[in-house]
């Protein structure tokens, strides 16, 4: 009879920790799959605006830690920073700062390479299309 009752009682100690752990697996997918908590509507606005700026770079080159991406990839992986910055990234800025600027694992500072030849810090190019945005009067964004 010993036996039956601590059978029991162990069955409802795993039940217990099971339920645990999927209410934690939850929370993680969540937290991981909601960008940035700290965000609201208008600083998400001119960080999509930014992202899309640089997707829609044709023929433009972006390079991260010496290696060459094209803009959607460059775009994606902004994204993904955005993701993983989570709320830190409260504004455009922090977006530029945290997500945009430079490899978080060397240090080394993202370029664009446009087809011209011309080559740009990502920071000074998405500065440059922030005040775009923040300036145009009529409210149609570039």
């Amino acid at each position: 009879m010993l036996f039956a009752t601590q059978r029991i009682a162990g069955d409802r100690r795993y039940r217990r920790r099971l339920a645990r752990r999927i209410v934690a697996v939850w929370l993680l997918c969540f937290v991981w799959l909601t960008p940035a908590f700290g965000q609201n509507a208008v600083e998400q606005q001119k960080i999509d605006y930014l992202i899309a700026s640089v997707a829609s770079l044709k023929g433009a080159t972006f390079i991260r830690n010496g290696t060459s991406y094209d803009a959607e990839k460059a775009a994606a992986h902004m994204r993904l920073k955005l993701r993983f910055a989570g709320s830190r990234v409260k504004t455009a800025e922090d977006f530029i700062v945290y997500c945009a600027t430079s490899s978080s694992e060397s240090g080394i500072k993202y370029t664009i390479r446009f087809p011209d030849g011309q080559i740009v810090d990502s920071a000074t190019f998405l500065r440059g299309k922030l005040a775009e945005y923040q300036s145009d009067p009529s409210g149609e964004k570039p």
